[in-house]
């Protein structure tokens, strides 16, 4: 057996490798990365004779090194650069707009255009006192619930 692992071990390190290269790519959160490069520790110790058990210490020493060492601050860095800005639908709540379409009533429904420029099917929210809001009058949408703005009429302010 001893011979056989000696002979044909670094064909068994490079299918690990293989493998563990291939859930990572499919899972994206850098653990087997850190498991195949430990496993590429293992296959050049037994390229330099080491014994089987010897490249298992080292492969299994150097992945968890790199586990607890390294793939935190990658982890970092990686989610440091996202754009912290909101966009599409996303973006919408909070965004002001005017009554195209009178909101109420006997369907609720009614059309509202946003600062943005698009023109959205509108519902009053269950948080505001259910009226009728008219042409014209300004909103503030708080929540997108499919193809819907839900909004509350703005206060208007007297001087």
């Amino acid at each position: 057996m001893d011979d056989f692992i000696a002979s044909y071990g670094w064909i068994i390190w490079l299918v690990l490798i293989l493998i563990f290269l291939t859930v990572e790519i499919v899972t994206l959160e850098l653990t087997f990365l850190m498991v195949a490069i430990g496993s590429i520790g293992g296959l050049i110790a037994g390229l330099f004779g080491a014994e089987w058990w010897l490249q298992l210490v080292i492969a299994a020493v150097l992945a968890v090194i790199l586990l607890v060492l390294i793939r935190p601050p990658l982890l970092r860095a990686l989610k440091k650069g996202g754009d912290p800005a909101r966009s599409n639908v996303d973006a919408l709540p909070g965004t002001d707009g005017t009554v195209v379409a009178s909101i109420g009533g006997e369907f609720g429904i009614g059309q509202v255009k946003l600062a943005n420029g698009e023109t959205w099917t509108a519902r009053l929210s269950p948080i505001t006192e259910q009226r009728i809001v008219a042409a014209g009058e300004r909103v503030l949408v708080t929540s997108i619930d499919g193809a819907t703005a839900v909004i509350v009429p703005v206060e208007r302010v007297q001087p």
